[in-house]
């Protein structure tokens, strides 16, 4: 049941991301083209209300799934490996017109091109656990 809940709430996200063309390979184009407004929009927005709700979430000492309470951990304090991997991350996003969410729900509207994409996303996702210990984190 709890599967199915989460999937209920996938499709309306996903469906929310289509109708808002936050999936639209020309939406994309023109953020990183800086021609548009409307991707920095959605994006500032999801980042300025995980924030608000996360802040709710410790004031009222909410609970996760497994019963604990929610909280963000330290991350080690690290320039270079978030320059690095944010620019990775970018490079793919651009290349390929998709972020790892909405390859799903291309695929779901029927871009079906797309699995070229989500493969090439695994096999580098394969390759990062592989050689993850000999990269200086």
């Amino acid at each position: 049941m709890k599967t199915l809940k989460f999937l209920l709430v996938g499709i309306i996200f996903g469906i929310i991301l289509v109708k808002s063309e936050a999936v639209s390979w020309y939406r994309i184009y023109e953020m990183f083209k800086f021609e548009s407004f409307h991707m920095y929009g959605i994006i500032g927005t999801a980042v300025g209300t995980g924030i608000i709700l996360l802040l709710i979430a410790k004031q009222l000492k909410f609970n996760n799934l497994e019963g604990a309470q929610i909280s963000v951990p330290k991350k080690d304090k690290g320039l270079y490996r978030y320059i690095i991997g944010g620019t990775l991350f970018g490079l793919g996003w651009a290349l390929s017109g998709a972020c790892p969410g909405p390859m799903y729900i291309l695929v779901g509207t029927g871009a079906f091109t797309v699995l070229i994409v989500i493969a090439a996303a695994l096999v580098g996702t394969y390759v990062y656990g592989s050689i993850k210990d000999k990269l200086p984190h």
